[in-house]
C-alpha cells in the first residue's frame, strides 16, 4: 500500500554537500513534515536551516530547524552523511580509519535520542560503516540500519546502458550489487529489458551488447565517483537524490525493491559484513532481501567482495 502525503520526521546528521543536497531535495519533495539538521559545526547546520527556510514560500510547508541530538526524538528516519569526504586519488576504503571513529560516537547518540528510527547511512565506506553501525545498534531489529549501498551505482549503470542503447534508463532492469566501491559487481546475467536478456536485446539505435561494450560500461559505472571527484572534488547531487528515494520508500511504505546494503547474515555465503542486494524497503526499513540467482562468476565476485571488506574491518579493529 502506498501512503501519500507529507508526513513524518526526518533527522539529518552532517550538513556538508551530500547532506545539504539531500535536505534540499527533501524540502522540494513534500515527503516530510519536519527536518532536523545536526552537525558538529553548529553554525553550518544553522546556516543551512536558515537558507532552506527562506525558500519555504515556494514549496509545501514543513518545519526545518537545526539543533542537537536530542532534537532527533521521534524521528522516523535519521540519515547520516557525517564524516570525512573522499579526496582525489583516495579510495572509499581509505576513509575507513577516519570515519569509523566518527560513527562509534554518532550511532549511540542517535539510538538514545530516537530508538524507533530507521538509520540510513550514506558516509563512505558505506558497506563497512553500515556493518559497524548495525553492531553498535544491535538492539534495533534487523533491517532498521541501512546503507545507501549500490543504489547510486545501479542508477549509473542503467544510465550508461541507456546511453549505449539510446533507451530510457528507467526501462532497463539491471542491478549492481556487493560493494559501493572497487569491488562492485554487475549482475549481467540477470539484466534485461521487458524480460528480454540484454544478450538478446537490440536497442532502438541497432546496437547489441558485446564484451568490449560490457567492460566499458562497467568500468565507467564503477569509476564514475572517481571521475567526478577529479573534476569537482566531491559528488553530492545524485547521492542526495538516492537518499531521498530510500526515505520516500520508507515514509510512504512503498515496498520498493532497491539495491541498498544491510548485514547479510549468511545470504549468498556472506556473513559478518554488509553488502548490497536488491531488497524490499518499506516502513520497517529492509523488510526482505532478495537472493539473486547469480551465475558462478558473479557469485564468486560477490563473496570475494565480502571477504575484502571483512579483512579491512579486521585490520582496523586489530590496530585499536
Amino acid at each position: 500500500m502506498i501512503v501519500e502525503g507529507g508526513k513524518g520526521k526526518v533527522g539529518l546528521i552532517g550538513t556538508g554537500m551530500v547532506g545539504a543536497s539531500f535536505a534540499y531535495s527533501l524540502m522540494q519533495s513534500g515527503l516530510a513534515s519536519e527536518l532536523v539538521l545536526v552537525d558538529l559545526d553548529e553554525a553550518r547546520a544553522e546556516g543551512e536551516a536558515m537558507d532552506l527556510n527562506h525558500g519555504m514560500a515556494f514549496v509545501r510547508p514543513m518545519r526545518i530547524e537545526a539543533g542537537g541530538y536530542e532534537r532527533l526524538a521521534n524521528s522516523d528516519v535519521v540519515v547520516i552523511c557525517a564524516g570525512a569526504n573522499q579526496r582525489p586519488g583516495e579510495t572509499r576504503l581509505d576513509l575507513l580509519a577516519k570515519n569509523a571513529g566518527v560513527f562509534e560516537a554518532i550511532i549511540p547518540k542517535v539510538v538514545a535520542a530516537s530508538p524507533d528510527a530507521i538509520i540510513l547511512i550514506a558516509t563512505n565506506p558505506v558497506d563497512i560503516l553500515t556493518e559497524i553501525s548495525a553492531k553498535i545498534a544491535k538492539k534495533l531489529p534487523h533491517g532498521r540500519v541501512i546503507g545507501s549501498g549500490t543504489l547510486l551505482d545501479t542508477a549509473r549503470f542503467r544510465f550508461k546502458l541507456g546511453e549505449y542503447y539510446d533507451l530510457d534508463p528507467r526501462s532497463i532492469n539491471a542491478w549492481t550489487i556487493a560493494e559501493h566501491g572497487d569491488n562492485l559487481v554487475a549482475a549481467w546475467s540477470l539484466a534485461n529489458v521487458a524480460g528480454l536478456p540484454l544478450k538478446d536485446f537490440r536497442g532502438p539505435n541497432g546496437k547489441i551488447l558485446d564484451q568490449a561494450a560490457m567492460q566499458d560500461i562497467f568500468d565507467r559505472t564503477r569509476n564514475a565517483g572517481y571521475e567526478i571527484i577529479q573534476r569537482k572534488q566531491s559528488t553530492y547531487y545524485a547521492i542526495g537524490l538516492s537518499l531521498l528515494r530510500i526515505v520516500e520508500a520508507i515514509l510512504r511504505d512503498q515496498h520498493t525493491v532497491m539495491t541498498v546494503n544491510m548485514p547479510l547474515e549468511g545470504r549468498l555465503g556472506v556473513t559478518d559484513m554488509s553488502l548490497s542486494l536488491p531488497a524490499v524497503v518499506g516502513r520497517n526499513g529492509v523488510e526482505e532481501v532478495l537472493e539473486l540467482p547469480l551465475d558462478k562468476s558473479e557469485l564468486a565476485a560477490f563473496q570475494a567482495a565480502g571477504q575484502v571488506l571483512k579483512d579491512r574491518l579486521a585490520e582496523l579493529t586489530g590496530k585499536r
